[in-house]
């Protein structure tokens, strides 16, 4: 046969690959405008084409004992037998619920409720003995210590020290839709 043919291919070695650096070329910067009504129609960003959950229309409210009246969860509400409000307070500044507790099974600072949106959240603030959440028509639960539940209206919280807390139903905040 003829001469041998090398079927090998040599490919040069790529490059390091180099941090890109962003093309500014077709940058534009814009000002932004000192009040939010400056803005004309056509500089504002288009809508989020997700659409957020409508804001709920009323306000839950929460209940210590069943004797006790309402307190609404316009704010978050911090339920202790000494309870303080965190050193840093991000959103609404929480209001703070003092409960007996002759026994000293309740933390000083042991549950948070707050509404989020429609819905009610608990959530345990580490506390010492815990909380037993009892939603309607399931099994209680216990929380872990820092662990949080949405729950709905009619669910009681035990925290101990013969202390329940009831979640309430909506009320109408009285804004028109």
């Amino acid at each position: 046969m003829g001469a041998d043919l090398d079927d090998t291919v040599r490919v040069p070695p790529r490059p390091a690959p180099t941090a890109a650096l962003p093309d500014t070329e077709d940058t534009v910067i814009t000002p932004r405008p000192s009040h939010p009504h400056d803005v004309s129609a056509e500089d504002r960003a288009p809508a989020d084409p997700v659409d957020p959950a409508p804001p709920p229309r009323g306000t839950y409210s929460l209940r210590v004992g069943l004797q006790s009246d309402p307190i609404a969860l316009d704010a978050p509400v911090l339920v202790g037998r000494n309870p303080t409000p965190p050193r840093v307070v991000r959103g609404d500044v929480p209001r703070l619920v003092r409960v007996a507790s002759p026994g000293r099974e309740v933390s000083a600072t042991h549950l948070e409720v707050r509404q989020l949106g429609a819905s009610v959240i608990v959530t345990d603030l580490r506390s010492t003995n815990g909380s037993l959440v009892m939603v309607p028509g399931r099994a209680p639960v216990a929380l872990r210590q820092g662990e949080s539940m949405v729950v709905s209206p009619g669910t009681l919280v035990d925290i101990g020290d013969d202390t329940i807390l009831q979640i309430l139903p909506m009320h109408s905040s009285g804004r028109q839709p």
